[in-house]
């Protein structure tokens, strides 16, 4: 679907566009990756977009699909969509200037499969759960990082809302490495206190373990 078609009803898009422009009021044009062929026409990407905001340290995603960008057509009329978009803060200069565009992209990559599992089995992410595949390689392009799955919290910039087409929230991403994500996975410690000790919502591919 063309997010650019003046005959589209645009009110889910626009909640999530003014949310984020209250936050970076002079960035009306932020750097936006789309998807080519939509979900529904066989397209491997469930998300119709993302768009990224400077955060002056940090890169600020959001994405756009998990909730009814267009017009109303779940019978849940408390929830838009899924009730759910994904955010995520990476730092700027944990990755080599030449790799700036092809680490964007790879985020948005992650951001496509984590979506992928909520359209594909309806599962739902929400605030202070985590996200543990087993990876041992970091999530950077080169594989380098200690950073190999996510914990999630509220975003800490952009609060909960309601849009035309029903309530939704913010589900930030930080990424976490396997140690700290096997503490989780064994009940030795909870994604609050975890979240408390790293003491930052921005995902850093540089570094260490806290654990």
């Amino acid at each position: 679907m063309n997010a650019n078609n003046e005959n589209i009803n645009m009110d889910g898009w626009n909640a999530i566009v003014n949310a984020f422009q209250a936050i970076y009021p002079e960035q009306t044009d932020p750097k936006h990756y789309g998807t080519l062929i939509p979900y529904y026409l066989g397209g491997n990407d469930p998300l119709d977009g993302i768009s990224i905001y400077d955060g002056g340290d940090f890169w600020h995603f959001v994405t756009f699909g998990l909730t009814e960008l267009y017009d109303k057509e779940s019978e849940n009329t408390e929830y838009s969509g899924f009730g759910m978009e994904f955010t995520l803060k990476l730092k700027k200069g944990c990755y080599a200037p030449e790799d700036e565009e092809t680490e964007l992209k790879g985020i948005c990559g992650i951001l496509q499969s984590i979506a992928r599992i909520t359209f594909n089995s309806g599962e739902l992410f929400r605030p202070y759960e985590y996200l543990y595949t087993g990876q041992k390689t970091g999530m950077d392009i080169h594989k380098k990082s200690q950073l190999t799955g996510f914990i999630t919290i509220p975003d800490t910039s952009v609060k909960a809302m309601d849009t035309p087409n029903g309530k939704m929230e913010f589900v930030q991403l930080i990424g976490m490495t396997d140690a700290e994500l096997l503490k989780l996975r064994n009940k030795e410690t909870t994604v609050r206190e975890l979240y408390s000790a790293l003491n930052t919502d921005i995902t850093d591919y540089h570094r260490n373990s806290i654990v």
